[in-house]
């Protein structure tokens, strides 16, 4: 069974870019949702096996939306968060909301690939 991924992002352009970076390392299944908000209905629709949450996002941000998904959602969700502006990663809020791990944006992906492929093991 193929891993389902949720990107919760809304910048289209780093959807597009996140959602071609994650193809090319054969994740398929990839939604998104533009608002924290939407993303925590979206999470329960859908149910991901694995959620990249930005930072800032309109209404909720990154942070509460992450916790609404751990206290909400179905167990075993993970939650990426991450953040295009270096400085808006906080280790320690990341960590408070339940987040499984926390990267920065950068143009080629890597750090998100990386964290992705640490929690979902390809065969």
């Amino acid at each position: 069974m193929e891993n389902k991924i949720l990107i919760i992002d809304d910048n289209d352009q780093d959807i597009k870019i996140m959602k071609r970076y994650l193809g090319h390392a054969g994740y398929k299944d990839v939604v998104f949702s533009h608002t924290g908000e939407d993303g925590v209905d979206a999470v329960i629709k859908e149910k991901p096996d694995l959620v990249i949450l930005d930072t800032s996002l309109p209404g909720i941000d990154g942070f509460e939306a992450c916790k609404r998904i751990k206290n909400r959602c179905s167990e075993g969700t993970i939650v990426i968060i991450m953040t295009g502006l270096i400085d808006a990663v906080d280790a320690g809020k990341a960590r408070k909301s339940g987040a499984d791990d926390y990267c920065v944006k950068t143009s080629d992906g890597t750090p998100i690939l990386e964290s992705v492929a640490k929690f979902l093991l390809r065969s």
